[in-house]
C-alpha cells in the first residue's frame, strides 16, 4: 500500500526509469522480420488469404453461373409463353375467319331464300 510509503522524487525517477527499461527490453525481445518463426507465420497467413480469395472467386463464379441459368430458364419460359400466345392468337383468328365465312354463307342462303320467295310471288302474279 502506497499510502504508508512516502516515496520521494528519486524513488519515482528510478521507478520510471525501470519501467522504461522493462519496456525497451520487451521491445528488443520481439523477433525481427528475418526470424524463421515470423516468416513461417507470415507464409501461413498468406496461404490462408490465398485460400480465402480462391473460395470467394469460386463462390462468385457459382453465383454467376446460377444467375445465368436462372436467366436462361426465364428466357425459355418467356419464349414458350410468347409461342403459346401466338398460337392462341392464330387459333382465334382462324375461328373468327370461320365465323365470318359461316355468317356470310348463312346470309347468302337467307338472301337466296328471299329471292326465291320474291320470284315465286312474281310468278304467281303473272
Amino acid at each position: 500500500m502506497n499510502s504508508f510509503k512516502n516515496a520521494g522524487f528519486a524513488d519515482r525517477l528510478t521507478a520510471a526509469a525501470a519501467a522504461r527499461k522493462a519496456l525497451i527490453e520487451k521491445f528488443r525481445a520481439q523477433p525481427d522480420a528475418n526470424d524463421p518463426a515470423v516468416i513461417a507465420r507470415e507464409a501461413e497467413r498468406q496461404a490462408i488469404r490465398a485460400a480465402r480469395e480462391e473460395r470467394a472467386a469460386k463462390a462468385q463464379l457459382a453465383r454467376a453461373a446460377q444467375l445465368r441459368a436462372a436467366q436462361e430458364a426465364k428466357a425459355a419460359q418467356e419464349a414458350e409463353r410468347l409461342a403459346r400466345e401466338a398460337e392462341e392468337a392464330l387459333q382465334a383468328e382462324l375461328r373468327y375467319a370461320e365465323q365470318v365465312a359461316a355468317d356470310a354463307a348463312h346470309e347468302a342462303e337467307r338472301k337466296a331464300a328471299r329471292d326465291a320467295r320474291y320470284a315465286a310471288r312474281k310468278a304467281a302474279r303473272r
